[in-house]
C-alpha cells in the first residue's frame, strides 16, 4: 500500500530526547488493553492455528449493512477459550460446530469463545472447525485506503460499487477472524459473495462457481489455495467486465485477469499493458510470482489501490505515475503506472513474505518501494533507477523510528517507504555486486516463501548472504531518526573525516570523490577522526547513492 504521512512533530520532539527503551515506554503509555489484545499473540491465540477461512457475505447497499458466515478450520492444541476478533459495531450472533452451540462473551473488539471447561497437559492437537454467524454495519471508509473500512459508492451510472480496504485497521472490521498477521490460514480461503444479479462479485484467487441464488441474487465463489493475509481477503462488487491474457512466466503459464467497470474497458486494455511488463521485471529481480496457483488479477476499485493478494485493487484512473504525479520528481515515475507496479510488488513483499507484527511493516513497504526503483532500472537503465531512488528522499520526514513497538498493532513512521527504499539502495552500494544483490532478493522470496517473518529474519539473511554485517545500518535507519553525517576538515594536504549523529559502532563504508578527479575513493569512517593524504583541490563529495549527509567542520 502507498500512504502519504503527516509529520508527528510533538512525538518526534519527545523521542529525540531518549533511547530506544524510552521510546518504547512512551509509545506504550498511549496504548490500551484492546491494543494489546489486537497486536499480541496472547493466551487466546497461541493454542490454535488457522487452516482455512470460508466466508460468505451478503451486503445490503441501501442500509450499508452486511450479514455473513465464517467457517474457520483450525488445529486445536488444547485452548479452553479462544480469542476471535470482530470490531464494533459488528456482532457475532452464534457460534456452532455441527449441531453444537458454543458460549461466548464480548470484550470491546474481542469475543472470547469457550471451547472446553478446562485444559489438559495431555492433549493431542487435532483439526476441527467452528462456524460464526455475524451481522452489522461495518465501519465505513471515509478516505480509503488510508482511512479504511467498507466502501459504499456508486459508479457514474448510479450502480452500486462496493469493496473493502482495511490494512492496519484489520479484517475484523467486517468478519470474525484471528486478526494477526502471524497466523495466515495455511490452506487459503474461500470467499462466497451474494449480490444482486445485475452486479458481479469478485474475490481473491480463482472463480470456482457462479450460480443463481434465488430472488434476483447471484452467488460467486472464489478460492485462494495459498496462505493469505487476513486484510487481503476482500470482495469487489460492481458492474464489471472482464478480459484476460496468459503470461509465460518462470513457472509456466500464468493467468492474468482484469476486471474493470463497463465504461473503462478500452482504457484498461491500453493501460494494463504495464502488468505483464511488471511481471517480467519482478520475476527477474525477485524470482517467480509467488501465487501461480491462484493467478494474478487487477480489479478496478473505488479507491486508489491495495495489495490484495491475487486480486490487486486498482484505482489510478488509468494514468501513469501516482494519479499523474511522479513521487520521485525525477521524471522516470511518469513512464509507468504507479499502482500497477507498486501494489503488484507487494505480491513478493507483503503477501509472499509477511511480517508477524505490523511494527515491522518496513519489510513490506521498503522493499516494495524499492521495487519501483528496480522496475525503472530494468526498462530505462541503472542511472534512471538511481535518479528515481534519490528523488524519493525529498519525501522522508524523519519523524519517528520506522520500527514501532511490538505487540500493540502499531505501525512505525511512513518513512518505511522512502527511507526504507534508500536504506536498501545504500546496502546495495556496499555489497557492490548487482548479481549478488539480485540473488539476495530472489533468495529472500525462496527461503521465506509463503512464510511470516520478523525484521531479525531479514537482517540475518542479508548479513549472511552478503558476507557483510549491516546490523548497525539497520539500527541506524530503522530504529532511529538520525541520518549519518560525514564530518570532514582539510589541513596540510590531509583530509580528516569521521562519522557523527550515528549509533554506537556505526562503520558504514562509503564512496567519496576528492577534488576534481572522477576517481571514487572508498573510506570506512568511525566516530574517531581518520586522516588520508590528498593532493590538489580541497573539495569532497559523497556518491549520491549513499543516504548520508556531509558537513565541513573547523579544526
Amino acid at each position: 500500500m502507498i500512504r502519504l504521512y503527516k509529520s508527528l512533530f510533538f512525538i518526534s520532539l519527545l523521542l529525540s530526547a531518549g533511547n530506544s527503551y524510552a521510546q518504547e515506554a512512551l509509545f506504550h503509555s498511549a496504548f490500551s488493553h484492546q491494543d494489546s489484545l489486537r497486536g499480541s499473540n496472547g493466551m487466546g491465540r497461541i493454542y490454535w492455528d488457522v487452516l482455512k477461512y470460508t466466508i460468505t457475505v451478503t451486503p445490503d447497499f441501501e442500509t450499508k449493512t452486511i450479514t455473513g458466515i465464517n467457517k474457520i478450520d483450525f488445529i486445536d492444541s488444547g485452548s479452553t477459550v479462544i480469542q476471535i476478533d470482530l470490531q464494533e459495531p459488528m456482532f457475532i450472533d452464534s457460534v456452532k460446530n455441527n449441531k453444537s452451540h458454543y458460549t461466548f462473551n464480548r470484550e470491546g473488539n474481542v469475543y472470547w469463545v469457550t471451547l472446553r471447561s478446562n485444559k489438559t497437559n495431555r492433549f493431542q492437537p487435532y483439526k476441527r472447525s467452528l462456524t460464526f454467524f455475524f451481522h452489522g454495519k461495518p465501519k465505513e471508509a471515509v478516505n480509503p485506503p488510508w482511512d479504511g473500512g467498507w466502501i459504499w459508492k456508486k459508479d457514474i451510472h448510479g450502480n452500486p460499487w462496493m469493496s473493502v480496504a482495511c490494512q492496519g485497521l484489520g479484517a475484523s472490521i467486517w468478519y470474525p477472524c484471528k486478526d494477526i498477521q502471524s497466523d495466515e490460514p495455511n490452506n487459503g480461503a474461500v470467499l462466497r459473495i451474494i449480490v444482486p444479479d445485475s452486479l458481479i462479485g469478485i474475490g481473491n484467487g480463482k472463480l470456482k462457481e457462479k450460480k443463481a441464488f434465488g430472488k434476483g441474487k447471484m452467488l460467486y465463489t472464489w478460492q485462494v489455495v495459498s496462505p493469505i493475509n487476513n486484510y487481503n481477503i476482500v470482495p469487489y462488487i460492481g458492474k464489471y467486465v472482464h478480459f484476460m491474457d496468459n503470461y509465460k512466466g518462470l513457472n509456466g503459464p500464468l493467468s492474468m485477469d482484469y476486471w474493470v467497470l463497463n465504461d473503462h474497458l478500452e482504457k484498461a486494455k491500453k493501460q494494463f499493458a504495464d502488468a505483464p511488463r511488471m511481471m517480467k521485471a519482478f520475476e527477474y529481480w525477485f524470482g517467480p510470482y509467488p501465487f501461480y496457483a491462484d493467478g494474478y488479477k487487477l480489479v478496478e476499485a473505488p479507491h486508489l489501490g491495495m495489495e490484495h493478494q491475487s486480486a490487486t485493487a486498482y484505482g489510478n484512473k488509468f494514468k501513469n505515475g501516482y494519479l499523474g504525479r511522479d513521487l520521485s520528481g525525477s521524471g522516470w515515475g511518469l513512464k509507468w503506472d504507479f499502482i500497477i507496479v507498486h501494489e503488484s510488488g507487494h505480491e513478493w513483499f507483503a503477501n509472499n513474505i509477511t511480517t508477524n507484527d505490523i511494527a515491522d511493516m518496513w519489510v513490506h513497504e521498503g522493499f516494495t518501494n524499492y521495487s519501483e526503483v528496480l522496475f525503472t532500472e530494468y526498462y530505462y537503465g541503472k542511472e534512471a533507477g538511481n535518479d528515481y531512488a534519490i528523488g524519493l528522499r525529498k519525501n522522508i520526514q524523519n519523524d519517528v523510528p520506522i520500527i514501532a513497538p511490538y505487540g500493540v498493532n502499531k505501525e512505525g513512521s511512513g518513512d518505511m517507504y522512502y527511507k526504507g527504499a534508500n536504506m536498501i539502495h545504500l546496502i546495495r552500494q556496499v555489497i557492490s555486486d548487482d548479481d549478488k544483490f539480485r540473488n539476495i532478493l530472489i533468495g529472500l522470496n525462496k527461503k521465506f516463501f509463503h512464510k511470516t517473518v520478523n525484521t531479525a529474519d531479514i537482517e540475518d539473511y542479508i548479513n549472511k548472504e552478503s558476507g557483510k554485517d549491516f546490523s548497525k545500518v539497520f539500527d541506524q535507519y530503522l530504529r532511529t531518526v538520525k541520518i549519518p553525517q560525514l564530518e570532514y576538515a582539510f589541513q596540510n594536504n590531509q583530509l580528516k573525516y569521521r562519522y557523527a549523529n550515528t549509533v554506537e559502532g556505526f562503520t558504514l563504508p562509503i564512496k567519496i570523490t576528492i577534488g576534481k578527479t572522477n576517481q571514487p575513493v572508498w573510506i570506512t569512517p568511525t566516530k574517531d577522526w581518520q586522516i588520508i593524504q590528498i593532493n590538489g583541490e580541497e573539495t569532497i563529495s559523497i556518491d549520491r547513492n549513499f543516504y548520508v549527509n556531509l558537513q565541513k567542520v573547523e579544526e
